[in-house]
């Protein structure tokens, strides 16, 4: 079970993962902050990053944030 910080970014151009620090990371989505629409599209790309079934990812503080924290079991 890890835990990292994540900062997302909505509404890109492209769609990226870039580790900033230590459990810190900035997550690019071209979904909009829209419905959740977001948070999914963060899950669908941490789960290709970390190559975990979606599943596995879980959004546990932060939902409406742009600062989240993401366990990943």
């Amino acid at each position: 079970m890890m835990k990292i910080s994540i900062k997302v970014k909505a509404g890109t151009k492209r769609e990226s993962v870039k580790k900033t620090g230590e459990n810190q990371y900035i997550v690019e989505v071209k979904a909009p902050p829209v419905e959740g629409k977001a948070n999914k599209a963060v899950i669908k790309l941490l789960s290709e990053y970390f190559h975990v079934p979606k599943s596995r990812i879980r959004i546990i503080s932060g939902h409406k944030s742009k600062n989240k924290i993401v366990e990943i079991g």
